[in-house]
């Protein structure tokens, strides 16, 4: 039995190091749907030979991220092999093994919904962010430079699905610049670039926005469903991001200087 709560407990950890590696990636530039793809290839050790692959591997930042999960996916890999070994050859008779195989396959049920939960994702996303953020330099050096990114602000990809909350909307009546998200560039799916492109704009499926911003926004933008809870953070991130505002005001020397002259 313990063998299976071992096995249990690698699982759980490796969702865990996927999800934070995943994050880790976005914020070094990519896309939610190729950070993931990239951070489990890399952990399992297949399919991480596509050509997009290459973006990852020339970049040093995401080249260590990368690197990490690859060492951690073969030491996983090997424990959870060694561990089904341990719990079906362990002597206790078929009625047993029939109850061990009850358990894990319930285990990894429950694993699998959890993983799939938007609730548990957005509340784990956020957390491992603010961390990433507080205890880690993941600014990608190649246009960090050029940009001046500093902060929690960074240069990301986003690709829109069927069923976002920004899909089909034009990007005035969207106001994720009232998010303190900034649109620069739209590749629609025909491979059409849009430079700085206007709010009568719309924003369609299979469309890669270049957006500046803060990660986390940005992260929860891209989570964002077409619904009514959809609207509800939207509004929830606006006045979050009056709040931003307020504060680097507050610490802006010029404003500052401006209110004891006045």
């Amino acid at each position: 039995m313990i063998a299976i709560f071992t096995l249990l407990l690698i699982v759980t950890l490796s969702i865990t190091i996927m999800r934070i590696a995943t994050i880790a990636l976005v914020h070094t530039g990519l896309s939610s749907e190729s950070a993931r793809f990239q951070a489990r290839s890399a952990f399992t050790g297949s399919g991480f030979t596509t050509s997009e692959s290459e973006q990852v591997v020339n970049h040093p930042v995401r080249r260590r991220i990368v690197m990490t999960l690859m060492l951690l996916g073969n030491a996983g890999i090997v424990t959870v092999i060694s561990s089904l070994i341990l719990t079906f050859v362990a002597p206790g008779g078929t009625q047993s093994a029939l109850v061990k195989a009850i358990i894990l396959i319930l285990g990894l049920i429950m694993l699998w919904f959890a993983s799939r939960s938007r609730w548990i994702y957005r509340r784990l996303s956020r957390l491992i962010d603010r961390l990433l953020t507080r205890y880690t330099h993941l600014d990608t050096r190649d246009y960090a430079s050029l940009m001046h990114l500093a902060g929690d602000y960074s240069l990301v990809e986003m690709e829109v699905e069927i069923g976002d909350w920004i899909e089909a909307k034009t990007l005035e009546e969207s106001e994720v610049g009232d998010e303190g998200i900034i649109v620069l560039g739209i590749k629609r799916a025909d491979g059409t670039y849009l430079g700085a492109p206007r709010g009568s704009t719309k924003v369609c499926a299979g469309d890669i926005l270049m957006i500046y911003g803060r990660v986390g926004p940005i992260e929860l933008l891209d989570q964002r469903r077409k619904d009514r809870r959809g609207d509800r953070e939207h509004l929830q991130a606006i006045q979050e991001q009056k709040q931003v505002v307020e504060e680097e005001m507050m610490e802006d020397p010029e404003t500052k200087t401006n209110t004891r002259e006045s």
